[in-house]
């Protein structure tokens, strides 16, 4: 799902212009990110925790040549499902169990465009 579709999704559902609620969507993506730059953590309750955690410096080689490389120290952003989002991905295997090969967002996004190709 893309954030194009979020808005879509959201606007309908709130009976708001797209335009409005596209606001609305980049100004919270907006604070999630500035409160990670600040404070390295934003804990959204049933939804889940953002974190920023630092990746020490390391070793390592080069697939290709097999030269060893040193790479440097970086802060990356984690993310640890809450309890509600972990239940509801946890009963996907469950609806999975007797389908094909695509996953359910696959097979949502080609219901979506009317490409729908048999499995």
């Amino acid at each position: 799902m893309t954030k194009k579709e979020i808005v879509r999704s959201i606007s309908e559902k709130l009976e708001l212009t797209q335009q409005c609620t596209k606001e609305i969507v980049q100004k919270t993506f907006d604070a999630i990110i500035e409160t990670l730059v600040v404070e390295r953590r934003v804990e959204l309750r049933n939804f889940g925790v953002f974190e920023v955690k630092r990746r020490a410096p390391r070793k390592a080689r080069n697939p290709k040549t097999g030269e060893i490389v040193a790479v440097k120290e970086k802060f990356v952003v984690t993310f640890k499902p809450g309890k509600a989002m972990e239940d509801k991905v946890a009963a996907l295997a469950l609806k999975k169990k007797g389908r094909g090969k695509k996953d359910d967002g696959q097979r949502a996004r080609d219901e979506r465009q009317g490409t729908r190709i048999a499995e």
